[in-house]
């Protein structure tokens, strides 16, 4: 108790120093995932300023372009191509192509001659948008021949004169360009970005310059190239709340930081690998870790010194007493001391001594009266037995039928002979059997043909041994139970077989049979009158107790039975040669 004791308070103490430790650390982790999304957030709303600012250089291209109209006239094309050059020169690092195109479709490039070689198939869907809009609008990402992936800023082009639809000028950004100078300051190894638009497209590109590093925290198609972001994710990313949030990612959970949409109509989301948070507190978890190694360390050798020099003579004691369930053997304390404990083990060692002496009394006391029992049972023959046989042999005698009532009575001696043999309670099957001839016999005497008696005996089985009277009971009770009530001959067959370590007997007859009911009133026999008819005074449950007394419970009997159609009794015994058993 001493050490439970001691052993509760040193526990308590590390539980609540562990509490504060994982409070201080948990609060710990929140400031710093805090102080990293709010840089986050502004880092993302500097991003948005930078994209606005893109925004309002691609309108001061465009706005510059459409003021030369006269560019979109037939015979302008080599100068309006020369112009478009220049406007790319001076901004290569942010424009890919741009395309002045008059209203009937002609398109005039800055790269001409490339263009006329390989086209752009979306400049014939802008022009027929640019014809409906009166504005500048930004197309939604594609994949241009010209420009690879990219973002048309396209600006319809009025006549100054007529003030109709006169063409358009577009601008294909390049995006590889723009996710290269994000990622500069965006792309580490736990944190990434994504850029998409309010109708759920992705308009970053893959840029191949970088490390696949910076790649592996979102869940791209790698079937493809290049890569794509999953659909699935990316609808996950359109639905994620402004702010902070948490999502899964390819590798593990994400913090998402999601910023408001820009004038370009586009989502900056932030994402950091949600384990970042911990690796600049992993000093703290080990040196928490440490102290409470330490500490645990420290409890577990006082406790094992509380426990080997103060407990453990009443553990014994207690372990001792837990075994008392086997009374067949002793369990004794060694009794080294002189103190309150050693006093108390003596006395237990005293009072163990009286009680097995007390149940191996009790036991022999119990096994002498089952023998008493069994062999009352065995020396009461009945007398309606005795005196139905004699009955019966006055009657063959008054027939002058010499023979028969000689073979009768030879017969009537040898089975009581058998039956008060009181040498030993076992005997072969054999002897067995040819008691149970004897006693079939003497019931044909009395009833002639009314049954018939077959033995299948496999040779093997002849010398195994035998509870003596086992099987009489089970015949005895198929003739005057189940055939001397038919209106016809019954027959009665008995066949024994090895079978693994068992030896299988079988009684079987063809007699009146038994209901549900009439069964289960077999296991209640025991505690009724022998009937007059019987032999002796063992039953069919009689013999079902000697088997599990003298074989154990897995032994015994197994019944059968079907009205009108008979009964089927299967005794199972170990296979056991006679000599074993007797020795």
């Amino acid at each position: 108790m001493l050490a439970k004791h001691f052993l509760f308070l040193s526990l308590g103490t590390l539980v609540l120093l562990g509490g504060l430790a994982w409070i201080n650390l948990r609060e710990a982790e929140d400031l710093f995932r805090k102080q990293v999304v709010s840089d986050a957030q502004i880092i993302i709303d500097r991003t948005n300023l930078y994209m606005n600012a893109y925004l309002d250089n691609v309108q001061n291209i465009l706005l510059l372009i459409s003021t030369r109209e006269d560019l979109l006239n037939v015979g302008m094309e080599k100068e309006a191509s020369e112009n478009l050059r220049a406007y790319a020169k001076m901004n290569s690092t942010l424009y890919k192509s741009l395309y002045l195109v008059r209203e009937d479709g002609t398109i005039i490039s800055n790269s001409q001659t490339t263009f006329d070689i390989i086209g752009n198939p979306q400049i014939p869907m802008l022009l027929t948008k640019a014809k409906e809009t009166y504005g500048m609008f930004i197309s939604e990402p594609y994949q241009s021949s010209m420009s690879g992936k990219t973002v048309a800023f396209v600006l319809p082009i009025q006549s100054s004169s007529t003030k109709s639809f006169k063409g358009m000028a577009v601008v294909e950004i390049d995006l590889v360009q723009l996710t290269s100078l994000i990622a500069q300051f965006m792309n580490t190894k736990n944190q990434t970005f994504s850029i998409i638009t309010n109708k759920r497209n992705v308009v970053h590109a893959f840029d191949a310059s970088l490390p696949l590093s910076s790649y592996r925290l979102l869940p791209y198609n790698t079937s493809v190239f290049p890569p794509e972001l999953n659909a699935g994710f990316v609808d996950q990313i359109a639905e994620l709340p402004l702010g902070a949030s948490e999502m899964q990612g390819a590798e593990g959970d994400l913090v998402a930081v999601k910023s408001g949409m820009n004038k370009l109509g586009w989502y900056f989301v932030a994402f950091y690998e949600n384990s970042f948070f911990y690796h600049n507190i992993s000093s703290l978890y080990r040196t928490f870790s440490t102290a409470g190694a330490f500490w645990i360390l420290l409890v577990l050798v006082s406790t094992y010194m509380i426990s080997r020099y103060i407990t453990l003579p009443v553990r014994t004691l207690v372990a001792k007493m837990d075994r008392v369930r086997d009374m067949e053997v002793l369990h004794t304390i060694h009794v080294t001391g002189n103190d309150e404990i050693g006093r108390m083990a003596r006395s237990y060692n005293a009072m163990m001594e009286r009680i097995h002496h007390l149940l191996h009394e009790t036991k022999e006391a119990e096994r002498r009266k089952k023998q008493f029992e069994l062999k009352m049972l065995q020396s009461q023959i009945a007398p309606h037995f005795l005196y139905n046989t004699l009955a019966c042999i006055s009657s063959l005698a008054k027939q002058h039928k010499i023979n028969e009532v000689r073979e009768a009575i030879k017969t009537l001696v040898g089975l009581l002979s058998f039956s008060f043999d009181k040498t030993t309670e076992f005997v072969t099957l054999n002897d067995e059997l040819e008691g149970l001839r004897m006693y079939a016999y003497i019931q044909k005497v009395r009833y002639g043909d009314k049954f018939t008696m077959e033995i299948e005996a496999a040779p093997e089985t002849q010398s195994k041994t035998i509870l003596k009277l086992t099987l009489q009971p089970l015949v005895e009770n198929a003739i005057f139970h189940g055939i001397v009530p038919l209106k016809r001959t019954g027959t009665i067959r008995i066949r024994t077989k090895c079978l693994k370590d068992k030896l299988i007997i079988t009684v079987r007859d063809n007699g009146l049979g038994m209901d549900s009911e009439q069964l289960d009133g077999l296991f209640a026999e025991r505690h009724k009158a022998p009937s007059k008819h019987r032999f002796t005074g063992i039953g069919i449950m009689n013999v079902h107790e000697r088997i599990g007394l003298h074989f154990g419970p897995e032994y015994g009997l197994t019944i059968f039975s079907i009205p009108e159609v008979g009964t089927l009794i299967r005794i199972e015994l170990p296979s056991v040669e006679h000599t074993e058993k007797q020795k």
